[in-house]
């Protein structure tokens, strides 16, 4: 877990605010017992967590493909190659959503804008170690070159997030 106790007050307000203004139909499955906390939800989103993450074309429609989510001081980060298709989008339409849901028993959505960052930069150093210490363990030392290769890396900066629990066997 990544987030400073501000980060998860920050987190909490969100996903408040995101059920303050949610419809009936929402309301009544997600309902108060089946929410996760943002403390919750960080301690559930450690590691790598397959996102099925959409973004805009120019004339609209939705196009929908995984990505490797990283949840990282309370916001999804991802990456791509920077010419592919995703980033694209995103450079001329930052509006996206994305899903984790590895099962019936959980669901994190995520509703915002995705903001490119270079992982160069010093300001993402942290995120830059949590990305070496999930990778470099399953692919090797010679995943830090990827890193470097000029891959692209988006932050999602929510404007809604809602979550979705149920233990198995309830």
């Amino acid at each position: 877990m990544h987030e400073s106790p501000a980060d998860l007050a920050a987190l909490q307000e969100l996903l408040d605010r995101s059920y303050a203004t949610a419809g009936p139909h929402l309301l009544r499955i997600h309902t108060p017992e089946r929410r996760l906390s943002a403390e919750q939800v960080a301690e559930r989103l450690t590691g790598m967590r397959l996102l099925a993450l959409a973004t805009v074309t120019a004339d609209g429609r939705p196009v929908v493909g995984p990505v490797d989510g990283i949840f990282h001081r309370g916001a999804f980060h991802f990456g791509s190659a920077p010419d592919s298709t995703r980033f694209r989008h995103i450079r001329a339409r930052p509006q996206v959503s994305a899903t984790h849901l590895p099962g019936e028993e959980l669901a994190v959505t995520v509703h915002g804008r995705a903001v490119p960052f270079d992982i160069g930069d010093p300001a993402a150093a942290d995120f830059r170690r949590t990305l070496l210490a999930i990778y470099v363990p399953r692919y090797g030392a010679e995943w830090e070159s990827f890193l470097d290769s000029g891959v692209a890396y988006a932050r999602i900066e929510a404007e809604r997030m809602f979550t979705y629990w149920m233990p198995a066997g309830s």
